[in-house]
């Protein structure tokens, strides 16, 4: 009856109770573990107290007191029947990564290395099963699909309601052809202490959100969710040091969201369907690293002019984006197009005026709307001192916000505007005309 997906996976089906939620300080109480053939039928069963050595914490939750406790072995007395019992078998549990955690931090402690290789969280698969129920607790679920829970908070009455689940949801998972969410267990090293990422300021600008087939930039900002196969701290790491700007929550303001579980229910996962954040997978998320395009510096943004003063410049009220190149080469290139007065952009936008190709730019994706666009496209040298027309030549000058030009005396103008629009009450609204009256200029239709 189990799923064809992992025909040749046996199980263990694990609960334990603890003095607290953090695997790194607080301690296994009681430990039961279910086994199931890869067929789902039971093959055998163990459970014991322990004694933690600690205050038990929860008594009005688990009601292991400290005399229950009394005289029970120690993790590292029955660790080897317990790795006994979980090696070359697929842990579950329901929230498999708290389960897991502290069994691995117990393993630790012993000085012996975890014995499981993968684990599947139920809590996760139903998630995507998606049954008609209020919550996703165990007794809840248990109900659902008419699986007796005599003694909630209790080791081995869970466990083996664990273990009813887990069959139930397996025929279903079977039927939808639906894949299993299986995942790798991070190294025993690193049990007692997740890695961690030291927050450090992103050395580049946001450039917004990523935008479906295209490249990440450095400056995104990006966030982590759910269960993942690399330890979410090496994905962090690896983020950071491709430029990327790690966060420990999600907005409005972040780039991507990066979880194997669209549906899994987190705050983070919540949030980002409503601010409508661009989701991707952790395999996807892996593949866009290898590619990640470069980005403007903090010191290289391009200053907004105060009002009445023009940035200055053959490129001033330009746009530029620059493709390709190796990322000193593109810097480069995008501090010398501050320079000449233009903005420089990362991503492809309708205010783009021009794009500058270096080596392998010509290959970017992006070429082919670029193409049908009609943008100007340069190479590099066009940098080294470009001729812009001035507006006697019939050359549009195009100007940023709050930006001014002279207007030599004498000849005919003819004027365009583009005007955000803005709540009533909110700074002034003048009309084309009105403008072009109090500023003495003729206005063509």
């Amino acid at each position: 009856m189990a799923s064809s997906l992992v025909s040749a996976a046996e199980w263990a089906c694990v609960d334990v109770e603890t003095s607290g939620l953090h695997a790194e300080f607080d301690r296994v109480l009681s430990v039961a573990v279910v086994l199931l053939s890869a067929g789902g039928e039971q093959v055998g069963e163990f459970s014991t107290l322990l004694d933690p050595g600690c205050d038990p914490g929860p008594v009005e939750i688990h009601g292991l007191t400290r005399e229950r406790l009394q005289g029970a072995p120690t993790f590292d007395q029955v660790a080897g029947r317990v790795a006994e019992l979980l090696r070359g078998r697929v842990l579950v549990a329901h929230n498999a990564q708290f389960d897991y955690g502290f069994l691995a931090a117990e393993f630790a402690r012993a000085g012996l290395e975890p014995p499981v290789e993968r684990r599947l969280c139920t809590l996760t698969l139903n998630r995507r099963l998606g049954p008609p129920v209020s919550d996703m607790q165990l007794g809840t679920l248990a109900a659902h699909y008419g699986v007796e829970l005599l003694q909630a908070h209790d080791a081995l009455h869970d466990a083996r309601a664990l273990a009813g689940i887990f069959r139930a949801s397996l025929v279903d998972a079977s039927r939808y052809g639906m894949e299993l969410p299986l995942v790798a267990c991070q190294p025993w090293q690193r049990a007692l202490r997740p890695t961690q990422v030291p927050k450090v300021r992103c050395a580049y600008r946001s450039p917004g959100r990523l935008e479906a087939g295209e490249p990440l930039v450095q400056g995104m900002k990006v966030a982590f969710t759910g269960d993942t196969s690399v330890d979410r701290g090496e994905l962090a790491r690896r983020a950071v040091d491709a430029g990327l700007n790690v966060m420990g929550s999600v907005s409005r303001h972040t780039s991507v969201l990066v979880t194997n579980d669209r549906n899994s229910g987190t705050g983070k996962a919540r949030r980002a369907i409503t601010e409508g954040v661009p989701i991707v997978d952790e395999a996807a998320f892996l593949r866009l690293l290898d590619d990640v395009r470069p980005g403007v510096p903090h010191e290289q943004q391009t200053v907004v002019p105060k009002p009445g003063k023009a940035p200055s410049g053959p490129l001033r009220g330009r746009r530029v984006l620059v493709l390709g190149g190796t990322h000193p080469q593109a810097s480069a290139a995008q501090a010398r197009v501050g320079e000449l007065g233009a903005a420089a952009a990362v991503n492809l936008s309708a205010s783009i005026t021009d794009v500058v190709v270096l080596a392998g730019g010509e290959k970017d994706r992006r070429m082919a709307r670029i193409v049908s666009l009609e943008v100007p496209v340069h190479e590099v040298g066009w940098l080294d001192g470009p001729v812009v027309e001035g507006p006697d030549d019939g050359a549009a000058v195009v100007l940023p916000r709050s930006g001014v030009v002279d207007l030599p005396a004498g000849g005919r103008w003819t004027v365009s505007d583009c005007w955000a629009q803005q709540s009533v009450g909110q700074g002034y609204d003048f009309g084309l005309a009105e403008l072009a009256r109090r500023f003495g200029v003729d206005v063509e239709d």
